[in-house]
């Protein structure tokens, strides 16, 4: 760990009402940052702000608050708006319950939120200290000034709007949204010299306007790596999913230069997840958003390159090398590649279903939309467990919550956990053998046709939120005529690829295919987009890992 500039004046400041739980932090945070950091705790927002103030007046430096939420007579977020007049630059930390991940998620807008901890912790090695070192690694770099952040202009009910704040969300960079109808939102139009009719305008921390940017151009100017840093590499491994974040954490932590890259956010589905309850090592659960928050910066520690916001769309195979190209024409070059494209939800062919996405209709969990949903109405489609997630998550500030299931139950495709928590939760109903027969609505989704599938009967409810889980396709079209795919296009790799024993008809080598090579050597596939795979989070890391150790088994024998 970096030593503080000035380990005497230097403070970590923890506020908690429950003195138990506040001698608890200062007591983890002494044992690991008592060397270089004074520690302060408060047990109240009030006495966390005297006590802000009177260091101030000192000229003592503070690096980060962790403030809990729920305070008596000042919350947790109501206290860090203070906070931020006093010490701007700290880095902010709200600690929370399970139940409150919706205020979390609020407050990166409000307090520009660097993170949220669920409590408890234990053990801190795991949760806590590694947060921690990376803030305090981020407020020293800049030289303890306040970060510019990222602002958003745009209409509530724009699809392009809801794009860009999942974007930014998902690849955890605060930003602060404002409304184009709102007195900030319209100065802010007016400063850009903008006249409001092009939506999202993001005012990047560069001083770049960007007027309805697109994913790689908005991630070059907020922080996000875009370009390969070298021209070769060892490994490259394509999708930032669970098995592609897997196969570049144990690539780079064996040695092999590599680089990840995605095209919108790692995590893949499961990084939409609200929570995922049957990962090993997790008893209480784990939101997708953290769990992938930890593989990234895990991959990163080892010295994988994660490139974001860059499509690819062709692999050749010259020699011994294997070709990445992107779609701006650009390329990258390794000895082994690893296809851990994952899959997409299918879209719902209902009509006004495709008019109305980012508008009231969703695929997937939407970060940025599901903190709107309280008190409302609220249709999930789909019987799997991405459906039955995002109906407990949602449930817990909806009004109520609808579950449209095809089939004649939930029991053929979502876990019993699942069916456990949605039959004891009072504000989930579930229906089965129901389709979504149209969506109706002007400026957003406004209602609902349904049918029954088994009485042939419709009818038409009010709705303005649909999240919809049916069923995934493989992102591999891009791959047609490079490795041979299945009828419904997922790849086929090692025993898949050779039933009679046979290696397949263009292979070049004496061997047949390792367990997860595909029909070009050298190129692995990993996850969901592997035909035949479990579709689960722990399987696609797995399969990551033991891509890995193939590509070690391919290049000691190239």
């Amino acid at each position: 760990m970096a030593q503080a500039t000035d380990a005497a004046r230097t403070v970590i400041l923890t506020v908690d009402d429950d003195p138990g739980v506040s001698r608890s932090i200062a007591r983890d945070l002494r044992r690991h940052y008592g060397g270089d950091y004074r520690i302060v705790r408060a047990e109240s927002g009030d006495s966390a702000l005297d006590a802000l103030r009177e260091l101030k007046l000192r000229g003592d430096l503070v690096a980060v608050i962790l403030a809990d939420y729920r305070m008596p007579r000042m919350n947790g977020i109501e206290f860090l708006e203070q906070a931020i007049g006093v010490y701007p630059g700290a880095r902010r930390v709200l600690l929370t319950a399970y139940a409150d991940t919706d205020a979390a998620i609020d407050a990166i807008n409000v307090v520009d939120l660097d993170h949220y901890l669920l409590k408890p912790w234990d053990p801190p090695e795991e949760k806590l200290y590694p947060v921690l070192d990376d803030l305090l690694s981020a407020w020293r770099s800049s030289d303890y000034r306040p970060v510019p952040a990222t602002k958003m202009v745009g209409h509530r009910w724009s699809a392009h709007s809801s794009r860009v704040r999942e974007f930014l969300a998902r690849n955890q960079v605060p930003y602060r949204w404002y409304a184009s109808d709102e007195p900030e939102g319209r100065r802010l139009l007016e400063a850009a010299g903008a006249d409001g009719h092009r939506l999202p305008l993001v005012l990047a921390p560069d001083g770049t306007v960007l007027i309805e940017p697109e994913a790689q151009e908005l991630a070059a100017h907020v922080g996000l790596a875009t370009t390969p840093a070298a021209a070769f590499y060892d490994l490259v491994v394509v999708g930032g999913g669970p098995a592609g974040l897997g196969a570049a954490v144990y690539g780079a932590s064996e040695g092999l230069r590599t680089v990840l890259v995605e095209r919108s956010a790692t995590g893949g589905q499961a990084g939409q997840s609200s929570r995922i309850e049957n990962y090993l090592g997790f008893p209480d659960g784990v939101s997708g958003a953290q769990l992938t928050d930890r593989a990234r910066r895990q991959a990163n520690r080892f010295g994988a390159e994660i490139l974001t916001a860059r499509e690819v769309n062709g692999l050749d195979a010259s020699g011994a090398a294997r070709i990445v190209r992107f779609s701006d024409g650009s390329e990258v070059t390794a000895h082994s590649v690893i296809l851990a494209t994952g899959v997409s939800y299918r879209q719902l062919a209902a009509p006004g279903c495709e008019d109305l996405t980012g508008r009231g209709v969703y695929y997937g969990s939407s970060l940025t939309e599901a903190a709107s949903c309280e008190g409302q109405d609220v249709y999930v489609v789909g019987g799997a467990n991405s459906a039955g997630q995002a109906a407990v998550f949602l449930a817990r500030g909806a009004k109520s919550v609808t579950l449209l299931v095809r089939g004649e139950s939930l029991a053929a495709s979502m876990s019993y956990y699942l069916i456990q928590q949605i039959e004891e939760a009072p504000n989930i109903t579930v229906r089965p053998r129901t389709v979504v027969e149209a969506a109706h609505g002007e400026e957003h989704l406004e209602r609902l046709t349904l049918r029954d599938a088994a009485s042939g009967g419709s009818e038409t409810v009010d709705a303005q939120w649909m999240f919809v889980f049916i069923g995934a396709a493989p992102l591999t079209e891009w791959l047609d005529g490079t490795v041979l795919r299945d009828e419904h296009g997922f790849i086929l790799a090692g025993p898949d690829l050779t039933p009679d024993g046979r290696p397949p008809g263009e292979w070049e080598l004496d061997r047949p295919p390792y367990h997860l090579e595909t029909s070009v050597p050298g190129v692995f596939v990993a996850g969901d987009a592997r035909s035949q795979s479990a579709k689960r989070v722990a399987s696609a890391v797995g399969e990551g890992a033991m891509a890995v150790m193939l590509v070690h088994r391919y290049l000691e024998q190239s």
